[in-house]
């Protein structure tokens, strides 16, 4: 079962796509990013926030809970799309997001860059450092972006334009925030 951890909707449960081509975070895994961002960023208070590779929106979702002004979702699979859609509505949440049903590889530029960008794309896949040197061409990224990333506990994050400024192994997963180099 998937649940908010924190914030204004804590305790909140949230629907999962159904079949087996998502992965959802794990309650665990997202604490332990939310406490690194969290350290990082003081709050999320009037965030922009993206949460890419979305699935349910657990992410996206977790970020708005706890204060962030708005979240773009960004998701191809149709039944993630169906179970981020309803946890959106079922949380009130829709003038705050932008749910896009699309490839992330598939995206254009933005007006400014987020403060926050999430990725969790399939372990093993490299979309990941794929998507990610896009996203810094394109604006997604900037000066005082904070980048996170989740792989598989073995998968480098491989991302070429970006500095590693942590890492965390939880379970199964690889945690990394990244930064622009100064």
């Amino acid at each position: 079962m998937l649940r908010i951890i924190a914030g204004t909707w804590r305790g909140r449960k949230l629907q999962a796509p159904v079949g087996d081509t998502t992965r959802p975070t794990s309650d665990r895994t997202r604490e332990t990013l939310f406490s690194m961002l969290t350290s990082r960023l003081g709050s999320f208070e009037d965030l922009a926030v993206a949460d890419l590779f979305a699935g349910s929106g657990a992410l996206g979702l977790e970020a708005l809970s706890r204060g962030a002004a708005s979240a773009v979702f960004v998701e191809q699979d149709p039944a993630a799309i169906r179970a981020l859609r309803a946890n959106i509505a079922a949380l009130q949440a829709q003038t705050r997001c932008d749910v896009r049903a699309a490839s992330v590889l598939g995206l254009g530029p933005v007006k400014a860059p987020l403060d926050v960008v999430m990725l969790d794309p399939p372990y093993g896949s490299g979309a990941g450092a794929v998507a990610l040197d896009k996203l810094v061409r394109l604006g997604w990224v900037g000066a005082g972006t904070w980048v996170s990333l989740e792989t598989h506990a073995d998968e480098p994050a491989g991302a070429k334009n970006l500095a590693i400024e942590s890492e965390r192994k939880v379970g199964k997963a690889r945690l990394t925030l990244l930064r622009l180099p100064a």
